[in-house]
């Protein structure tokens, strides 16, 4: 196959579906991964993708800043997460990811007393720090272009040091065969390491997430206890996060 016909497949299956891996694309296409690399670095050079660690997204599809994802769907964040929040009684430890979903969780964590709180959001931070004798522990790592926080190698040692009674985790979207998916390998490992770092793991996310494909799995969804969402998946992937593991809650 020429250069240009694996273009031209290359952006057809982006724009169907969203992302593509390199190793999907070696498999299908039977050439190297160097090769795949070669024709992404091109399509990324004419703007025509976005290439990440393992694969490319479609070039409207990177992660919003995080400004625009809280204005997007607010009030549907502020019902999930004033229905995960009531998991979350006076004196536990939580872990709290970064993102727009986990500060709506944040925001309904207020009023509680004595937290012990580890987050890699400062903004998240800031405002359950310094308030009715909880303990917060930001974690460590390289801010983000995109939002409020920290990801990286030192962001995941320092979680290996930690157990919470709870984790509440985001994502960047819910595959349609129940896969947490990610747009980069260090956030979905961040996240990863999170979940196995708590007792028990709920899940926050809005319906927008459901059936959008982001290019890296987030492993451990399987040991979530539930997903707290706005507005119930349709029939099929509510099946498949079921037999996943998590309990879908409808704030």
């Amino acid at each position: 196959m020429l250069a240009e016909q694996r273009h031209q497949y290359i952006l057809s299956q982006v724009a169907r579906n969203g992302a593509l891996s390199v190793a999907e694309l070696v498999r299908e296409l039977n050439v190297s991964r160097e090769t795949i690399r070669r024709d992404l670095n091109t399509l990324a050079d004419r703007g025509l993708i976005v290439t990440t660690h393992g694969g490319a997204l479609s070039s409207d599809r990177r992660e919003p800043d995080l400004d625009t994802r809280e204005a997007a769907n607010a009030s549907a964040k502020r019902a999930i997460g004033e229905r995960a929040a009531q998991f979350i009684p006076d004196g536990a430890s939580v872990i709290i990811d970064s993102g727009s979903t986990t500060q709506a969780v944040a925001r309904a964590l207020t009023d509680r007393h004595r937290l012990t709180v580890y987050t890699n959001d400062w903004r998240i931070a800031l405002l359950l720090g310094r308030r009715n004798d909880n303990r917060v522990t930001l974690l460590g790592g390289e801010l983000s272009d995109l939002e409020d926080a920290t990801f990286g190698l030192d962001t995941i040692h320092q979680l290996s040091q930690y157990h919470a009674d709870f984790a509440l985790i985001g994502a960047g979207g819910i595959s349609t065969d129940a896969w947490l998916t990610d747009y980069s390998r260090m956030a979905a490992e961040v996240r990863s390491r999170m979940i196995a770092a708590a007792g028990m793991v709920i899940v926050v996310a809005d319906n927008s997430k459901f059936g959008r494909v982001t290019p890296v799995r987030i492993n451990g969804f399987e040991s979530a206890r539930y997903l707290v969402t706005e507005l119930a998946p349709d029939r099929a992937l509510a099946k498949a996060i079921a037999t996943r593991g998590p309990e879908i809650l409808i704030a």
